[in-house]
């Protein structure tokens, strides 16, 4: 056998330092080139950077090329996926990883067959769980490059998920997937190359088999005369997954567990998870929006499938998932087309939830509310419904629900001297400014319409023309309303209704909220807004946070990639002034609204020399940051809604979340797991090891759980978290950053990097018990704080009923009920006539789901059917180990 396989291959950025149709014209010239190279010579092989999208872009511009593919992917020379597209594991959800693997391996299928190796030659290292969906996938074979840890001494490792489940991963070492890439570049000195390369290789591989040699680079062609270089070499030529299932006898793999973010053997390049946060921001609510929203209410409650439009859904939001594009390491006018991209994925979302929402709503009465609950477990939450006037409100039993007047809406629309005569041309049909004409009349010298949000009164625009000669003023008067904040209690993945009633009805006991002052309280947690405009927030089992909510201000020299601190900073962290003031009192929301004001430096200057690290000096940018301080009955968590204008450039923006109790280790949620994670980071590479951190839903550290709408950056210091609200810069990547020797990309400037304007966020803090000083060895804090977090990234939908006014309300009815020791719904859709339901266990536990359905089994990432699972009188129950992601289908 060959000592050496050469693997040529192409590493494509789909967008980056270019816009993603100026890449384009390049790709295609790239593979009109590659694939006339492999029809004439049989001999040649190409691996096509494991994403389909190379194809479907190229197949686009090209679509009588597809046979050509498809031939040379059946053959085994041409791989292709098994990605949809490269993607970036951190800053997309689970799910989105699963959806982006379906995609590519569909696709691939379409051509011939998707190469067998989960192909992860570029992501800014990689999540804990990859190794247990690539194999509930049906792929047994990994490949990655950065983020492997110094303990790895080999190229070749076993890479272990937390539930156990195991991969053989390829190890790309000296120089990455581009480590065979020199050997070609001059023919005259190819016996001297292949022996240094040897001599490198074998020092990771072993003395005896055969060394993988990645021949490409970034956006590259194979050099012409590639076969016959080889074949002077000694060399054979192959695919990727060609040289790793020639390996006959694999032997005992050293095992590394977990996610791979060292930065010991290659640059990971964090700064990534903070920079453009509006892209982060918009991720998160797009994909919550399409995975728990539009799908699992469709999949219960539409008579149709929308499927079409959900595929639209996720093909943007594969496609925003990139690891050069959601990541905002790219030029502005890629930023721009991510966003629009991501954009798109929640409108479809939101017409597919509108739809269902809309059916459900037409068999509850006008005037009265339908709440829509999206999470598998019975919630009572408070919803903000709009009542006519001052009435109570009802629920389908006839009982009492709670409600809390918050804003009284205006009933005077217009009143002004204006030719009636014109006035009617606002009238259509019987709309007049969006709302229903109810009546009409005269008063003096004054037209006077009375609208309502719905009317079932009859209105003649004719007959009101005969009446208006001689008048001059017109007057608009809506129906008195309010909006209102109720309690309101909703099945599992279900739905209930209210009403206005006059009657006074007795109601059931809740955590109300009260305000003293600056100190809200519901039983379960208290607030209090301390003078500096930090908070002190008390759980009921006397857990305490005390100075939550510091905002602290520093200079950012880095670029995209990377964080970097200037040599001379400047900390802003103490407000210039403070004022509170109380927005609502209970008993059901209580808000305070904290006003500080900042002297933030307006840049980071450049000293010296072009781009060297810069001084901080004091500015006189005047920032205010309001901090809106929410608690609302029956939840154990106070919820925060920051808001500022960034008028600076190169800067970063954390805020501070003291911890009850000091913690050597934090607890991150994202992507099928929940990872620890130290106070310090391995490095090794060159590039500074910042210990900061991706976490998705929630963190945790010391008695203090943050709560999160978005993917955000944080790090633990040993008796703080702190999060990264914003991080501004000019550049893609510098040249001379202080924390990374080498470039990441070209020096280009990106100036809406700097992220100016209006930043807003929104987080929760929750104290918890921390018994096991920093440790949880069982899943009932996981419990808690998961669940918590499910309650605040998704809030109850409501909509208006629409149906007839004579109609009763409609009882409440439950959709799919998923309960069970630290079990977290993850997807819920139809696929092939079932209802496909997939889960996640946080610890060894039992799994039940109960809804309308008679049958069960297993299926695969790829929705392949597996066992059958009993079904009793509608109810499964599932074990499950810790950390097992679990897809069943029901029927």
């Amino acid at each position: 056998m060959s000592e050496i396989v050469v693997v040529p291959h192409t590493h494509w950025d789909r967008e980056w330092y270019e816009p993603f149709q100026r890449f384009r014209l390049r790709l295609v010239a790239l593979l009109d080139e590659v694939l006339q190279r492999m029809e004439r010579d049989q001999d040649y092989h190409f691996t096509l950077d494991g994403q389909l999208a190379c194809v479907d872009d190229y197949l686009e511009v090209r679509p009588e090329n597809r046979g050509r593919i498809a031939k040379l992917v059946e053959s085994g020379r041409l791989a292709v996926g098994p990605w949809q597209i490269l993607l970036d594991e951190f800053l997309c959800s689970g799910e989105t990883i699963v959806r982006n693997l379906e995609l590519g391996m569909a696709r691939a299928d379409e051509l011939g067959g998707a190469m067998p190796v989960g192909y992860l030659p570029d992501m800014f290292g990689h999540t804990a769980q990859m190794p247990q969906i690539l194999r509930l996938a049906g792929l047994e074979h990994a490949c990655v490059y950065r983020g492997v840890p110094s303990s790895v001494v080999t190229d070749a490792f076993a890479w272990v998920a937390p539930d156990g489940t195991a991969v053989r991963t390829q190890y790309l070492p000296a120089g990455g997937y581009g480590n065979g890439a020199h050997l070609f570049e001059a023919p005259d000195q190819l016996a001297r190359r292949a022996k240094q390369f040897t001599a490198t290789m074998r020092k990771w591989h072993g003395p005896v088999g055969p060394l993988l040699a990645m021949y490409g680079t970034d956006h590259s062609a194979p050099v012409a005369g590639l076969p016959a270089m080889v074949t002077e070499l000694g060399a054979r030529m192959d695919t990727l997954s060609g040289y790793i299932l020639a390996i006959e006898d694999f032997g005992d793999l050293p095992p590394v567990a977990g996610e791979l973010r060292s930065h010991a053997r290659a640059n990971i390049l964090p700064g990534v998870i903070s920079i453009r946060p509006h892209l982060k921001q918009a991720m998160g609510r797009a994909e919550r929006m399409v995975e728990r929203y539009a799908e699992p209410l469709a999949a219960l409650w539409s008579k149709d499938w929308p499927g079409r439009f959900l595929d639209m859904a996720w093909w943007r939001l594969v496609d925003a998932s990139g690891h050069d594009s959601i990541t905002g390491c790219g030029v502005d006018e890629t930023a721009q087309q991510v966003a629009a991209r991501i954009a798109e994925a929640e409108h479809l979302g939101q017409a597919v939830r509108d739809m269902v929402t809309a059916e459900l709503a037409r068999n509850v009465p006008t005037g009265g509310t339908l709440v829509v609950n999206p999470t598998p477990a019975a919630r009572r939450g408070v919803v903000l419904v709009d009542v006519p006037g001052y009435d109570q409100l009802e629920d389908a039993a006839g009982l009492g629900v709670h409600s809390q007047p918050l804003i009284q809406q205006p009933t005077l629309l217009l009143d002004e001297r204006m030719d009636p005569a014109t006035a009617l041309t606002f009238v259509h049909g019987t709309e007049l400014y969006g709302q229903q004409i109810t009546g009409w009349g005269i008063d003096g010298d004054t037209l006077v319409f009375t609208v309502a949000p719905v009317s079932e009164a009859a209105f003649d625009v004719d007959e009101v023309r005969k009446h208006i000669a001689g008048l001059t003023r017109v007057r608009i008067e809506a129906e008195p309303r309010r909006t209102v904040a109720a309690l309101v209690e909703v099945p599992p993945l279900g739905h209930a209704a209210i009403r206005p009633t006059q009657a006074d009805l007795p109601r059931p006991a809740a955590a109300f909220v009260r305000r003293k002052e600056n100190v809200l309280d519901n039983g379960l947690v208290k607030v209090t807004v301390e003078e500096d405009g930090t908070l002190t927030v008390t759980s009921a089992d006397g857990v305490t946070v005390r100075g939550a909510g510091r905002i602290v201000e520093g200079g950012d020299v880095g670029d995209t990639y990377n964080f970097a601190p200037p040599e001379s900073d400047l900390f802003v962290e103490y407000p210039a002034t403070v004022d509170v003031e109380p927005m609502s009192s209970g008993p059901l929301v209580g808000e305070l609204l904290v006003r500080r004001v900042y002297h933030w430096p307006e840049m980071t200057k450049d000293e010296g020399a072009e781009f060297l690290p810069g001084v901080r000096r004091k500015g006189a940018e005047r920032v205010r940051v309001d901090t809106w301080v929410e608690l609302r009955a029956d939840e154990p968590f106070v919820r925060l809604h920051v808001e500022f204008d960034n008028r600076s450039d190169d800067h970063r923006v954390r805020l501070h979340v003291p911890l009850p109790e000091p913690a050597t280790s934090s607890f991150a949620e994202g992507q099928f797991a929940v990872v620890e994670r130290g106070l310090t980071a391995e490095g090794g590479c060159g590039e500074t090891p910042l210990p900061t951190f991706p976490a998705s839903s929630w963190v945790a550290a010391g008695g203090a759980a943050v709560l999160l709408e978005h993917v955000t950056e944080y790090e633990l210091t040993g008796d703080e978290l702190a999060l990264t609200l914003l991080r501004s810069v000019g550049y893609l990547s510098r040249n001379r950053n202080p924390l990374r020797p080498e470039p990441a990309g070209p020096q280009l400037p990106t100036p809406a990097a700097q992220s100016r304007g209006l930043r807003s966020v929104s987080m929760a803090i929750m104290p918890y018990v921390d018994a096991t000083e920093g440790r949880w060895p069982s899943v009932t804090p996981w419990k808690k704080v998961a669940a918590a977090a499910e309650v605040f990234r998704h809030e109850l939908v409501v909509v208006p009923g629409t149906g007839d006014a004579s109609l009763p309300l409609p009882q409440p009815a439950a959709g799919l009920s998923v309960s069970g020791d630290g079990v977290v719904m993850t997807s819920l859709r139809r696929r092939d006539g079932s209802k496909e339901l997939r889960m996640l266990a946080l610890g060894d536990t039992r799994a039940v789901v109960e809804g309308d359905f008679t049958q069960a089994r297993r299926a695969d990432l790829r929705g392949r059917p597996g066992e059958p699972l009993e079904v009793t009188d509608g109810s499964l129950t599932l074990p499950m180990r810790a950390w097992e992601i679990a897809t069943v289908q029901l029927s």
